[in-house]
């Protein structure tokens, strides 16, 4: 399942899959992200943080193809993406999860996963593609509701549904915006464990999250968003201790 060579990452320099530069959007003359610019190294889980509002998902929708940027590039692969379309996507290997979920409400669990293994990268035909989506949810511990529609779960398996689904496409890059966000705190870590092997299979990860003891449990870099530019980058802990981070977003988790 999902097999593909990892990087190691002992002292090693792992290369750049995701190169984000200078990247700006404007919307009728209100500038929503301003000049923002990082990379993600292929086989690195990396974080994005920053107060409601901030940009993040704004930046995501252009990394994704659902917005195009009004100026800056997205190097994949080493190749310019910039303006290409979101249905072209999934051929390139990139998948993403939404804030709002968008299960197929009149499909079962199963079917919902199926209908990403035959659109994804692998080119499955329906009895694979079901075979595939089988193997999935086993992975992502969604096999025991295989059967049921998604108004009959609740949001912790939905989200997860989310999850596979975008996986069955056989991502190189997953994008996850805010998938742990209103779980509980061990929901939370069983989702930190699930992202935890997901990576381990290879998947280069970039996620936007509020939950910090997750981000600092799962990610090896953080960029930090504030109105919408990139106010600083670095480990967890660098992030975390940043007096400018604390005043204008960590102190005011509790808000």
């Amino acid at each position: 399942l999902l097999t593909r060579n990892c990087l190691e990452r002992g002292g090693e320099k792992m290369s750049e899959l995701l190169e984000i530069k200078n990247l700006s959007k404007n919307f009728h003359g209100l500038k929503a992200v301003s000049d923002v610019s990082f990379t993600v190294e292929k086989g690195s889980i990396t974080g994005m943080i920053g107060s409601n509002g901030a940009g993040k998902t704004t930046v995501f929708n252009m990394i994704s193809g659902v917005l195009t940027p009004s100026s800056g590039s997205i190097i994949y692969q080493g190749k310019d993406i910039t303006g290409t379309k979101a249905c072209k996507y999934t051929g390139m290997g990139i998948a993403r999860t939404f804030q709002i979920m968008k299960p197929l409400r009149n499909m079962t669990v199963l079917d919902n996963v199926v209908s990403g293994a035959i659109f994804g990268r692998k080119h499955l035909g329906t009895a694979e593609a079901r075979d595939y989506a089988a193997e999935i949810l086993e992975f992502t511990g969604l096999y025991d509701k295989k059967d049921l529609y998604p108004k009959d779960m609740g949001t912790p398996y939905k989200k997860r549904l989310e999850v596979a689904r975008a996986l069955a496409t056989d991502p190189e890059l997953l994008l996850l915006d805010e998938v742990m966000a209103g779980l509980n705190p061990t929901e939370t870590d069983e989702a930190v464990e699930l992202f935890r092997k997901i990576n381990d299979q290879g998947t280069t990860i970039l996620l936007i999250e509020h939950i910090m003891r997750a981000v600092a449990s799962l990610c090896q870099k953080v960029v930090v968003m504030h109105h919408g530019e990139k106010i600083t980058e670095g480990t967890p802990e660098q992030v975390m201790n940043d007096p400018y981070v604390i005043e204008i977003y960590l102190g005011k988790e509790e808000d």
